[in-house]
């Protein structure tokens, strides 16, 4: 008795990129047009898999660069430019011995994705650090300051010590061994893009929190960033213990 169309759509979902592989050259002779749809559709994440590790590859260049140092850092933050809320940098180190799929600028993906790659790094780095410089910090020296403090935090915080550090577009001041200033280096490396992913995680996590203790703002829907909705609060409410005042000297 031939196979119904469910139990080979069921075939194929349970199988690797290989056993794939094998099942599409099984069933290729297969003229029903329901297994042929299924066989297209297999083929199209195929490729769209392929695709995916081409660009993958891509993103590790610096790393394959730097192949000989045994603990490579990539170190990035998030959260310049908000009106409210803290500063948060990460830095990690990922493992040599695979690649991580999907790993990009957090700007790029979506909320559900980067959730997802977190759990992910979280689970196969060798180390992640993460720090933190709150709003009266950043007020008493400066954003620019600030981004390097919780920088160095996240450092003093990795289980181990990097032998070369990859940032996304900054030298660290106060941090010793090398370290490779990469403009828009969340797009070009895999250890810098696997950074700011953990620090967007982990800042908007924060932010969402500090909604229900300030609940007029919406931090949970802006991050804290200037929307409309937030600077009409900030005028009607004014601001809270988490607003940076040197942000909104002109809105107040």
């Amino acid at each position: 008795m031939a196979e119904t169309i469910a139990e080979i759509k069921k075939k194929f979902k349970a199988a690797d990129w290989k056993e794939q592989a094998e099942l599409l050259a099984f069933y290729q002779e297969d003229a029903r047009q329901g297994v042929q749809a299924i066989i297209k559709q297999v083929k199209k994440e195929q490729e769209k898999l392929e695709a995916e590790c081409l660009r993958t590859d891509f993103m590790y260049t610096y790393e394959k660069q730097f192949a000989n140092e045994k603990y490579i850092c990539g170190i990035d933050e998030v959260g310049r430019g908000p009106l409210a809320g803290p500063v948060v940098a990460c830095a990690v180190i990922l493992p040599k011995e695979e690649q991580i799929l999907y790993l990009n600028d957090s700007k790029q993906l979506s909320a559900k994705k980067r959730e997802e790659l977190y759990d992910v790094i979280m689970e196969k780095a060798v180390g992640v650090g993460i720090g933190i410089v709150s709003p009266a910090v950043i007020d008493e020296i400066n954003i620019l300051q600030a981004t390097y403090e919780a920088m160095r935090q996240a450092i003093a915080k990795l289980p181990v010590k990097p032998d070369i550090f990859l940032n996304d577009a900054v030298t660290i001041p106060g941090v010793k061994g090398e370290q490779v200033a990469i403009v828009k280096g969340d797009t070009k490396s895999a250890s810098i893009a696997a950074a700011s992913i953990v620090a967007k995680v982990t800042r908007d996590q924060m932010m969402v929190e500090l909604e229900a203790v300030y609940p007029q703002y919406a931090f949970a829907k802006n991050k804290g960033y200037g929307s409309k909705e937030h600077i009409m609060a900030i005028q009607k409410y004014g601001p809270t213990p988490i607003h940076r005042r040197s942000f909104i000297k002109n809105i107040l």
